[in-house]
């Protein structure tokens, strides 16, 4: 996790699709930020569903939504759109700096292929979120965070792919502040 002394430096390092520093949006409002898997995995696909979802809730809150995700920009905007997340707020982080930044790790087997995950797989899977290419690291697991004055606020880091974070829950820590 990032230490206070390096969590501006890492801010002011995450340049976003619109060419602004993460630290520049999270001082205007409080940021969700998502760092997804591959898009070709189904709990990621799953995440953005939820996201879309909420996506007026969670933004009439003062909330920014910003994705961090391992492909260029012009192909991740086609998944955001495929979710109805046009004009998304997102970073490219290929090489998964910022990942290693916010201590998500590679997943090992049980965390990636374990029964629990099989058996959500498959549940997603029956709810309409099929598997894809992979794009990006396959072994990178994911984290959601909350960021409000250049702070971390709140955190989910998943134990496992297919654990599903409520969003709503984590951002309670700003918008009822």
């Amino acid at each position: 996790m990032l230490s206070a002394e390096t969590q501006g430096e890492v801010l002011d390092q995450m340049i976003t699709n619109t060419g602004d520093s993460l630290r520049m949006a999270a001082a205007k409002s409080p940021v969700l930020l998502v760092f997804l898997r591959h898009f070709g995995c189904v709990f990621c696909r799953e995440a953005l569903s939820d996201i879309s979802k909420r996506r007026k809730e969670i933004e009439s809150t003062g909330t920014r939504i910003v994705f961090v995700h391992m492909t260029d920009n012009d192909i991740a905007e086609r998944y955001f759109s495929r979710y109805d997340l046009e004009n998304v707020i997102h970073i490219s982080d290929p090489d998964c700096t910022f990942y290693r930044a916010f201590g998500l790790l590679k997943g090992n087997f049980n965390q990636l292929f374990g029964l629990h995950s099989w058996i959500r797989g498959f549940s997603v899977m029956a709810a309409g979120h099929s598997a894809g290419p992979q794009l990006g690291d396959g072994f990178q697991m994911p984290g959601v965070f909350v960021i409000q004055n250049g702070e971390i606020r709140e955190s989910f880091i998943h134990k496992l792919s297919s654990d599903r974070p409520d969003y709503e829950e984590l951002l309670k820590c700003c918008v009822l502040d």
